[in-house]
C-alpha cells in the first residue's frame, strides 16, 4: 500500500491529540496499516501540538518538508506554519476561527489576515478547504468539537484510507459517553460542509 501522509497541527488544548487517536483506531479497525507520532512543544501553554501520521508502507512516521498529502490545521496561523511540509499536490482542511498566540494579545505581535493566510496556502497546494470550525462545533453542541468537526472533513476529501462508518465507530469508541453524540453531529457537520466545498 503506496504511503499516505497526514500531518495535523493545533494549538494545545484544541483536541488534536484525540483526533489522532481516533483515527488510528479507525485505521486498526480497518486493517489499514499506520504508524503515528506526536511533537507536543508547549501544548499546555499554548504552544503547538504536532501529529504525523503516515498510512501504508512507511518505515517512518516522521515526514518531512514537502512530503505530507494532507494537512489538517486546527488554528489558521499553525495551518500556514505547516506549509512547508505540504507539496502541490496537498489538500489542506482549515479552521478559520483564529487564537491569538500570547504576543499578539500582548501587542508584540501582529495575526495575519485571514484572506493572506488562505491565499498563501492555495498559491502552494492542490486544494484548501476552509471554513470556521468553531462555529459547527457550537452548533453540534460543544465548542470542544472542533476536532470532530475537522476530521469530518478530512474523511470527506477520500484522501487518507478510512471510510466515514468505520471513523464514526471508533468516535463512539475513543471519546467518553457523554460527548459521543455532539462527537458524531459535529463530524457529520464537518463531513457535509467539505462536501458542499468539493
Amino acid at each position: 500500500m503506496k504511503p499516505t501522509r497526514l500531518i495535523i497541527v493545533a494549538v494545545g488544548g484544541q483536541g488534536n491529540l484525540l483526533a489522532s487517536r481516533v483515527i488510528g483506531e479507525a485505521a486498526l479497525m480497518a486493517d489499514v496499516p499506520v504508524r503515528m507520532s506526536e511533537i507536543h512543544g508547549m501544548a499546555q501553554r499554548g504552544g503547538v501540538v504536532e501529529s504525523s501520521i503516515v498510512f501504508g508502507d512507511a518505515q517512518s512516521t516522521i515526514i518531512s518538508d514537502g512530503e505530507a498529502d494532507v494537512l489538517v490545521g486546527f488554528e489558521p496561523s499553525e495551518t500556514l506554519r505547516a506549509l512547508n511540509k505540504c507539496h502541490p499536490g496537498t489538500v489542506v482542511i482549515s479552521n478559520l476561527a483564529p487564537l491569538s498566540p500570547f504576543t499578539v494579545t500582548v501587542g508584540n505581535g501582529i495575526y495575519p489576515e485571514l484572506k493572506v493566510i488562505q491565499s498563501l496556502i492555495r498559491s502552494k497546494t492542490a486544494k484548501l478547504i476552509a471554513f470556521n470550525a468553531e462555529s459547527m462545533a457550537r452548533e453540534a453542541g460543544n465548542i470542544l468539537s472542533v476536532n470532530m468537526v475537522l476530521l469530518g472533513a478530512l474523511i470527506q476529501t477520500g484522501k487518507i484510507p478510512l471510510t466515514r462508518e468505520t471513523v464514526k465507530e471508533a468516535i463512539r469508541t475513543k471519546t467518553k459517553k457523554v460527548f459521543v453524540e455532539t462527537n458524531l453531529k459535529a463530524f457529520e457537520l464537518g463531513f457535509s460542509t467539505a462536501d458542499s466545498m468539493a
